[in-house]
């Protein structure tokens, strides 16, 4: 019972951070975006809504965890557990969307605003969601995909078939780590080249002492390209890996294992992926930096008012110059 209740206290810390951090990048992104016209942050605000979408699913299970014993239909249980991987996978999505943007920027930048346009953008999110739905909802319309199952507690091995994990693996997720990883590779290789490029002008004695803007923007994006791989892949590939193995071997990897320990290691992704991509946009940085500091100015405010400091009500001292205080 204490390690139920252990599990349930820390996928409901995780969802919270999860959800207060999207929502705030996504207050950020949301006014950046009315203020700048910004097509391509929209692909960045949409995965910052799929991961709170993720925290708020995640929440429901947390609250079943804390509040054992929990007996739920069979139905309610499938209609949840869909809901979460349809977040999941909103989420996976978004960043390949991010990541597709991303590229065409860096391949195709003098055409980038032509092919990045309102409607295109929103042709993508809308198919983004649709596929999303269908890839969590697939056990609600195929009942094969669906585990009869007594068991309380609503999780994805006590529900769903193994073929609907190897499904999820080799059609959805490893397609979309091979198409994430060529792309930021890709997008790696360009900078490189462009790195390589300006150290050959320094050499030559055309580029001063200093490092120019460009070289740092690319060093800077090569080493963040190599944390979003990172982060990305030690999230979610252990998850689909054990899960796929665990089909073939059950005593290799226990479900219980792979729900308790590595689907958190997933899910701590959703976390993640607001601090990379908001770390990633200078633009949103000054936005998060000038909504810290109105807010520090307003809590300052509120304790001097508190403190009987001079406010509205309460008259200043009289000033006295420097040369009365000589006298």
């Amino acid at each position: 019972m204490s390690v139920v209740w252990a599990l349930g206290a820390i996928l409901a810390v995780l969802a919270s951070l999860i959800i207060a951090a999207n929502v705030l990048v996504a207050i950020v992104l949301l006014c950046h975006i009315r203020k700048s016209g910004s097509k391509g942050l929209c692909f960045v605000l949409n995965l910052a809504l799929a991961d709170a979408m993720v925290g708020f699913t995640v929440m429901g299970l947390a609250v079943d965890e804390l509040s054992q014993p929990f007996h739920a239909s069979q139905k309610f249980c499938i209609l949840r557990m869909a809901f979460v991987t349809s977040s999941c996978a909103a989420s996976i999505l978004s960043l390949i969307l991010v990541a597709c943007d991303r590229h065409l920027a860096i391949r195709k930048p003098f055409h980038y605003f032509q092919l990045v346009t309102g409607p295109r953008v929103g042709l993508c999110l809308v198919g983004l969601w649709l596929l999303a739905a269908i890839i969590g909802f697939l056990p609600v319309f195929i009942l094969r995909f669906q585990r009869i199952s007594n068991h309380w507690k609503c999780s994805f091995f006590n529900l769903f078939q193994p073929s609907y994990m190897l499904t999820m693996s080799c059609l959805g997720f490893f397609p979309a780590l091979f198409l994430f990883l060529y792309l930021y590779c890709d997008m790696l290789k360009i900078a490189s080249v462009h790195v390589q490029h300006i150290q050959e002008v320094e050499q030559a004695g055309l580029g001063g002492s200093c490092p120019p803007p460009r070289a740092t923007s690319d060093m800077k994006a090569m080493r963040t390209v190599a944390v979003l791989i990172g982060c990305f892949t030690l999230s979610w590939l252990p998850f689909f890996i054990a899960s796929t193995v665990q089909m073939a071997c059950p005593e290799c990897f226990p479900y219980k294992v792979i729900e308790n320990f590595l689907w958190l290691l997933a899910l701590g992704n959703s976390l993640l992926n607001p601090l990379l991509y908001s770390y990633w946009q200078r633009d949103v940085q000054l936005q998060l930096s000038q909504l810290a500091a109105a807010v520090k100015r307003r809590v300052l405010l509120h304790l001097g008012n508190g403190r009987c400091f001079p406010g509205r009500d309460t008259k200043a001292p009289p000033a006295v110059s420097c040369l009365e205080l000589q006298d």
